[in-house]
């Protein structure tokens, strides 16, 4: 299965100030932006959001092909979502729901291009230990993340690697060939994760 980045940018070691950036402000930064796309109305506010967040990802030294490569899988869908919103609310509508994903997805894609991912998961317990009083387990959901963030990549690699067998094939509009060998290698792979995970006594719950 080849590698394949998937929707956020991997990490780029570097110095610039948004690496030093306390890991808490990047967190308030996609937070915020979030959040923002349910507040904005005006798609020019969008609009300059994102061109501030592209500019802040290309300050890091990531560079514009990282960049890309984190909006690329979205480029269809964010197509067909605008034509459709555009049909139905007019265009300024459509133009701020397509610029408010894109806002959300490069907001993301700056934390991770700048954390390195075992920082990041140390951030996310210390995020989550004030919820122990309630029964949360911060480890735990730690461990959820890590094995999100490794089996995102497979599972678009497998994507990929069964379209071009399909393709190759002559069978590329055929959906039972692009989804049940992607849909059995996603199933193996999960039994395969939560078997080493059960190997080494991870996950479970304590006494």
């Amino acid at each position: 299965m080849r590698g394949h980045g998937f929707l956020l940018a991997n990490y780029v070691p570097g110095h610039s100030l948004i690496h030093r950036a306390p890991l808490a402000l990047k967190f308030l930064l996609v937070f915020g932006c979030g959040l923002a796309s349910f507040i904005v109305v005006d798609w020019r506010v969008s609009l300059a959001v994102l061109a501030g967040l592209c500019a802040l990802f290309l300050l890091t030294g990531a560079g514009l092909k990282k960049l890309w490569a984190a909006i690329r899988p979205l480029a269809a869908v964010l197509v067909v979502i605008g034509v459709f919103q555009w049909w139905m609310l007019g265009a300024p509508t459509a133009a701020r729901i397509v610029l408010n994903i894109l806002v959300c997805v490069v907001a993301a894609s700056l934390l991770t291009a700048t954390t390195p991912v075992q920082r990041l998961l140390d951030g996310v317990v210390r995020a989550a230990g004030p919820f122990k009083r309630f029964g949360a387990d911060p480890e735990r959901f730690a461990l959820t993340i890590a094995i999100m963030l490794r089996s995102i990549p497979y599972i678009a690699g497998t994507f990929a690697d069964v379209r071009d067998s399909a393709r190759a094939r002559g069978l590329e509009r055929n959906p039972r060939a692009l989804i049940l060998p992607v849909f059995i290698t996603s199933v193996a792979f999960a039994r395969q994760t939560g078997e080493a995970l059960a190997a080494r006594g991870l996950g479970d719950a304590e006494d």
